[in-house]
């Protein structure tokens, strides 16, 4: 009970509450999206949506261990311009010098309760362990598939700095995490983290909260540019205008990586659907995108496969690149668009 305790985390402090009062995006002590995002469909109830997870649907979990490939991170050359997934949300990125580390969740559950939303096998090889020194950690929003306690406190002495949304940081600093190590900032605004590289706080729409406290903390998408490079690290969003406003700022993109997987038709305003996220695309600006959420954890009553699919499928049929690795295999950034990206799932659905 007193770990549990520790990993909900904590209420922003005063000073910080004091502060976010006067923003557009706060109201009532809770962060607002854009738009009005109601958590279910109207019409819909809790109640509905817990008896409907009930019924069996075929192929929610693969059925064998899924494919990964071991990539050696503490050995990368460092003229590399590397992505490399690790399944569900967490990703690396090396480009232009510097590394990169997006919501990882590397203790094989997404959620509080041990056991109750497992990774699926094969998608669990990654641990803290094979992690190089991370120059930069960059953390979504606090929901347990995102930030993940056990992770996040195993990587304390390989990161530089933690870059989140406004309310994240007192997480971290409430696990000991010094606060110089902790940069917070709102949507729209930029952190200059190096000579050549920017991070800019981008909307999402979507909700936080570690239990029952939702929205004390901002959910984000990040818009992570480099001397060479336009990289857009989506977050956890449905679907608004917000994609045509980043695109407008920030575009064209070389890449998007975009959450695709744990959708249902009962929530539609809070995660994509399969026939938005082309769309989204568009509206970004992006070259080429990889589609992730998906492959590790079953938090949603679709077929695990379903969003690399219909992904793939609704590329193809608008000419639009897409990126689709195995887990742990290297995506060549300096490669994009170039490679004709193997259909792996198809082997094992």
């Amino acid at each position: 009970m007193k770990n549990l305790k520790k990993q909900l985390g904590q209420f922003p402090d005063e000073k910080r509450k004091e502060y976010f009062n006067t923003l557009p995006n706060y109201l009532n002590g809770r962060f607002q999206n854009i738009l009005t995002t109601p958590p279910l469909l109207e019409g819909e109830s809790m109640t509905k949506v817990l008896f409907h997870t009930l019924c069996k649907v075929e192929n929610t979990s693969p059925k064998t261990a899924l494919p990964f490939v071991v990539t050696d991170l503490k050995n990368l050359q460092p003229e590399e311009n590397v992505l490399i997934w690790f399944g569900h949300s967490s990703y690396f990125i090396q480009l232009d010098g510097k590394k990169f580390l997006i919501d990882p969740v590397f203790s094989g559950n997404a959620s509080p309760m041990p056991g109750s939303i497992k990774a699926f096998q094969g998608a669990d090889y990654y641990k803290p362990e094979h992690m190089p020194e991370i120059d930069f950690l960059l953390i979504s929003h606090d929901h347990w598939d995102h930030l993940d306690y056990k992770t996040v406190q195993d990587l304390k002495d390989k990161v530089g700095k933690v870059i989140c949304g406004l309310g994240t940081g007192q997480h971290f600093e409430y696990w000991g995490w010094s606060f110089d190590k902790i940069i917070e900032k709102n949507w729209w605004e930029s952190i200059d983290i190096a000579e050549g590289f920017r991070i800019t706080l981008t909307p999402a729409r979507h909700f936080s909260g570690r239990l029952l406290n939702r929205n004390i903390s901002l959910w984000t998408s990040f818009v992570l540019k480099t001397p060479t490079k336009k990289l857009f690290l989506g977050g956890d969003s449905g679907y608004g205008n917000h994609f045509t406003e980043i695109g407008d700022q920030y575009g064209p993109f070389d890449l998007a990586i975009m959450e695709n997987g744990q959708y249902n038709e009962k929530w539609p305003y809070i995660h994509t659907l399969p026939d938005q996220l082309i769309t989204e695309i568009k509206e970004l600006k992006a070259k080429n995108f990889i589609p992730v959420h998906n492959s590790k954890f079953k938090l949603a009553q679709h077929a695990w496969y379903e969003p690399l699919e219909l992904a793939s499928k609704h590329a193809e049929e608008s000419n639009i690149s897409i990126t689709l690795p195995m887990i742990g295999e290297k995506v060549d950034l300096d490669q994009l668009g170039t490679i004709n990206w193997k259909k792996w799932w198809e082997e094992y659905m």
